[in-house]
This record gives C-alpha cells, sequence and structure tokens, in this order.
C-alpha cells in the first residue's frame, strides 16, 4: 500500500503523513516513510532520535556519482537513468519503532526539474519505493506532484490532499488535485486539517466542493509537543477513521 500525501506548506500534511505512519506501525505493519519536502522536519514529527544528523539522499554525493556513472568533476556530463536503488533504505537509512525514514533532501541546482544525476537518483529511489516494495510507503510530498512520475503515479494507491480551512488552502489542493489528473491519478482524496469548529468544516465544503475522506482536529497536545506527533484518543480516532473511510472506497488499500 503506497500513500502520497501532499497540501499548501502549512496546512499539516506532515502531521498526516506521520499520523498515519505512526498507526500503522502500532498495529504491527512495516513501514517505510518517505520525506520529499525540502523543509525535512518528518523525522522530528515521527520522534526519530536525532533526525537533524540524518543525512539526506541528495547529500551522498558519492554514492549518487557511484550509482549514476557520473563524474563529480565534471558536472553535465552522461550518467546513468536507472541506477541501482533497491539496498538504499536498508543501507543508508535509519529505522525506529518499525519505521524506516527516508529523506530525500533537496537538489541544489538551479531548475528544480533539471534531469541531473541528482534527481534522477531520487526520482528512481521514489519509483522503486511504490512500484516495488511490499512495505506500507507513505510519501510526504511538496506542494504538488514534483517527485511523481507518470509511471511512478499510476502505482499509487491514494493520493491524500490536505486542505486546512483557508481559500489559499483549499485553492491550492484544488489545483494539486488537477496536477495529479494531469499524471494519471485517479484515487484522489482530501483531508481536511486544522478543524475548530462546524464553521470550518461547512466553510471547506462550500469551497472545496469536494467529498472529504477525514477531519482532523485542531489538537493541543500537538501544538504543545512544538510539531512532534502525540497521538491522543481523539486524534486516533480520527485517523482510524480515514483508514475506515479509504478502506470502504476500496477493500484492497490498506491490507498489506
Amino acid at each position: 500500500m503506497k500513500i502520497a500525501v501532499t497540501g499548501k506548506g502549512g496546512s499539516g500534511k506532515t502531521t498526516v503523513a506521520a499520523g498515519l505512519a505512526l498507526l500503522s506501525s502500532q498495529e504491527g505493519k512495516s513501514v517505510i516513510a518517505v520525506d520529499c519536502d525540502p523543509d525535512i522536519s518528518l523525522g522530528f514529527a515521527l520522534g526519530f532520535p536525532h533526525p537533524e544528523k540524518i543525512t539526506p539522499i541528495s547529500e551522498m554525493k558519492e554514492l549518487i556519482a557511484e550509482r549514476t556513472e557520473s563524474d563529480l568533476d565534471r558536472p553535465g556530463g552522461y550518467f546513468k537513468l536507472n541506477p541501482r536503488v533497491e539496498d538504499i533504505p536498508a543501507k543508508f537509512c535509519p529505522e525506529h519503532k518499525n519505521i524506516r525514514l527516508i529523506v530525500m533532501g533537496k537538489v541544489n541546482k538551479a531548475g528544480g526539474g533539471c534531469l541531473c544525476p541528482e534527481n534522477t537518483f531520487i526520482k528512481s529511489l521514489i519509483s522503486h519505493l511504490v512500484v516495488n516494495r511490499k512495505e506500507i510507503v507513505i510519501l510526504d510530498m511538496v506542494a504538488g506532484t514534483e517527485h511523481l512520475g507518470r509511471g511512478t503515479a499510476n502505482s499509487v494507491d491514494a493520493f491524500l490532499i490536505v486542505v486546512e480551512p483557508t481559500l489559499l488552502g483549499i485553492n491550492t489542493g484544488l489545483n494539486i488535485k488537477t496536477l495529479a489528473g494531469d499524471l494519471g491519478i485517479k484515487r484522489v482524496f482530501f483531508i481536511a486539517n486544522k478543524i475548530n469548529s462546524q464553521k470550518d468544516i461547512d466553510f471547506i465544503k462550500d469551497n472545496l466542493k469536494e467529498d472529504l475522506t477525514g477531519l482532523i482536529y485542531f489538537n493541543q497536545n500537538i501544538q504543545d509537543s512544538r510539531g512532534k506527533f502525540v497521538f491522543d484518543e481523539k486524534l486516533k480516532d480520527g485517523f482510524r477513521d480515514i483508514y475506515e473511510r479509504l478502506d470502504k472506497d476500496s477493500a484492497s488499500l490498506f491490507k498489506a
């Protein structure tokens, strides 16, 4: 089962990704959590020890050069487009409480969509995770579909768009849905986050005009923990409800 979580920056997509990963882990499932956001905050949200010390994949220059057969001293030359990546999670990515964390990092080049060894390696790794791995894979994405190629996108079981009760958040979510459609992603779901009242729910429904798969209410415990995900019963119920709704839509979606 493979899930991509996206939304406007600050919408709470990392919170949703962390909650889904932790709930799956607590149910005894093996999880690969993938931080595709340059802000690199998923490890902290998941409670990994010293997440700031994790080396992002994009900064493993010698490894990327070796696998892509590129030359670090001569950028812009020929390189391999299908590097070997299947051993990366076990060899280079930490594991904590049944969750293996992969931090992709930022490619520091002009034009983030450039065809360069770093981007090629990252996209090959994401493709491998989504298409070939048997674990539950949860990707914390940037606001869009940047890391998903057409072939990879078709293998995503659920594309979750997190929206908050603001017009900017809703409009960004709708734009992301359009991008997802352009890639052929059909299983798109909206999650409403930072809900404080029925007015927030009504506002999102009136402006989004899409079905909501789940509601995540504002949680003071997460606020007090400064971003680290902390389950309480109400929050856990909200995430279980998301699982059940997705499972109802497709009986096999969450069967690992």
